[in-house]
């Protein structure tokens, strides 16, 4: 790879935020390296034949890359959505940028290893982009097993948070899956299984799923699906925790961004650096807070039969929808449990017997399958490549990543990760942060100090933390508006991006709000 005058720039990952990054950063020539041989990440990898998107089809776009037919209400499936990202692919030449089957094994670092963090770069100079190679970054080519390694002045870690490292239970001795008879397969390993081997493993077997996010709801209906008729078994979901489920983005026939994702409706919860009066006002509007939850519990308990299946949780749902837990159902998820085609059992804790699954009551459910939907441990994929110190500073005591913009570890130098922040939309969320970051590698702005940086993802954690229980989950879907005001305002944009004060309080922010005005195209360009 000769050096061609320019920064040398390495995007590992071809999911949604590698190809957002290669665009946003296509003057500099950066080099894509993607694993498989196949662009799409979790949509080409992790998705079942069921899977469709969670968001909208116009809040999952590009800014400047439409559906061709935004208008379609429907849910795009993950075929669609892979063909949409080919389309984004070819429409801006990224292609050329794209290595497939090059798996990055490991990053080294090329400076001082004895000087861990480097503030001096960060937050003495400020300066984003190396001026000399600071990662020798090793990559696998094809079947031969060869390394090959490569210099950059900067890496953007694109990897995700999803798929390659499940996160697999840990039991005590004797009560894992060595001792169960059938078969125990992660949702990682079943999402490569054909249509004839998917079926083959559940029809007219014993299945049980465990968990009840998005993956366990696809899996368990998938498994209905396969068990109609004479023979079939019923399949059941173990749950150690209960999670808001949405039918549909329609509460009470008004639309859900109206409670969620407008300027008036994120007033009403708590954001990073808020000041005095405004935490005042957080506090006197919690009553409308509250109502607003009670509010969407109300249809949704009318609307799905939770309390007839004990599925109610005992959490608000703002909490949630705060943490990026909320899950879309099926169409036909409670209609296949009821014709007792999916059963549901909870309970905190699980093990293993050779018949089956042991709950924490002691009731043993028998099963010749165990299909495990426990998510995936995207921090210990980055752990793995990245090397010491680094590694270890990826989480902090929180167990949060602290990215400041959700972009930039203060620690880690020359590196930028995207993809491990959520909000509604993943893909807004992640194609935002690369057109701030473009703005940061053509020096259109500096970083701040590393004691700010962490000051400022330190001020997100705690509002997560007062939010929700479940704030593991590096989600700013209560405050998203603000966090793009801010980085619009870094970037030097407008960061009120409707045009007049009534959409501006009242409509929906999505990506076609950042969709750069012909001044702000002028900056990206020059």
């Amino acid at each position: 790879m000769e050096k061609s005058g320019k920064p040398r720039v390495a995007i590992i990952g071809g999911g949604i935020s590698g190809l957002a990054a290669a665009k946003e950063l296509r003057w500099l020539e950066p080099t894509l390296f993607e694993a498989t041989d196949s662009i799409g990440g979790v949509w080409k990898h992790c998705s079942f034949r069921s899977t469709r998107l969670q968001t909208p089809r116009p809040d999952y776009e590009f800014s400047d890359y439409e559906w061709r037919d935004r208008t379609d209400p429907s849910f795009p499936t993950h075929a669609e959505i892979l063909e949409y990202l080919h389309g984004y692919a070819t429409r801006f030449d990224l292609w050329r940028l794209i290595r497939l089957e090059s798996k990055v094994v490991e990053v080294r670092f090329l400076g001082d290893g004895g000087n861990a963090g480097f503030p001096q770069l960060w937050g003495g100079k400020r300066q984003a982009m190396g001026d000399r190679p600071l990662w020798e970054v090793g990559v696998v080519s094809g079947p031969s097993g060869t390394v090959q390694w490569y210099e950059f002045e900067f890496v953007v870690m694109c990897i995700g948070k999803y798929g390659d490292v499940p996160n697999m239970p840990e039991f005590p001795r004797g009560k894992g899956p060595e001792v169960f008879q059938g078969k125990v397969m992660h949702s990682l390993d079943y999402c490569k299984l054909d249509e004839e081997a998917a079926e083959t493993l559940m029809k007219d077997k014993k299945v049980v799923v465990i968990g009840y996010k998005k993956s366990a709801i696809d899996l368990a209906v998938e498994c209905a699906a396969v068990n109609r008729g004479p023979g079939g078994e019923a399949c059941t979901m173990v749950i150690r925790t209960l999670h808001w489920t949405v039918p549909s983005y329609s509460i009470w026939g008004l639309p859900f961004f109206l409670f969620f994702s407008t300027r008036f409706s994120q007033f009403l919860h708590e954001r990073p650096n808020q000041g005095l009066l405004r935490s005042l006002a957080c506090h006197l509007l919690s009553p409308v807070r509250r109502g607003v939850s009670k509010f969407i519990e109300s249809y949704l308990t009318w609307k799905l039969p939770l309390e007839k299946y004990g599925l109610k949780p005992d959490h608000p749902f703002v909490e949630d929808y705060a943490s990026c837990q909320m899950a879309i159902l099926p169409d036909n998820f409670f209609a296949e449990a009821d014709q007792g085609r999916i059963l549901f059992k909870k309970s905190s804790r699980w093990c293993f017997w050779e018949g089956g699954v042991v709950l924490d009551d002691g009731t043993r459910l028998e099963a010749d399958v165990v299909l495990l939907a426990t998510g995936f441990d995207g921090k210990k994929k980055l752990r793995s490549v990245l090397p010491e110190p680094y590694r270890g500073l990826i989480v902090d005591s929180a167990g949060v990543m602290p990215l400041y913009r959700g972009t930039i570890h203060p620690l880690i130098p020359h590196m930028a990760f995207v993809g491990y922040i959520e909000s509604v939309s993943n893909l807004h969320t992640s194609e935002l942060r690369c057109k701030w970051l473009g703005g940061l590698l053509k020096g259109h702005f500096e970083l701040p100090s590393v004691e700010e940086m962490f000051r400022q993802s330190s001020q997100e954690t705690e509002v997560m933390k007062r939010t929700t229980r479940f704030y593991r989950r590096h989600c700013i879907s209560t405050f998203s508006i603000n966090h793009s005001d801010e980085m619009c305002e870094e970037m030097g944009w407008s960061s009120w991006r409707k045009r007049n004060w009534m959409s501006e309080a009242f409509g929906a922010y999505n990506n076609q709000d950042y969709k750069e005005d012909k001044s702000e195209q002028d900056d990206v360009l020059d």
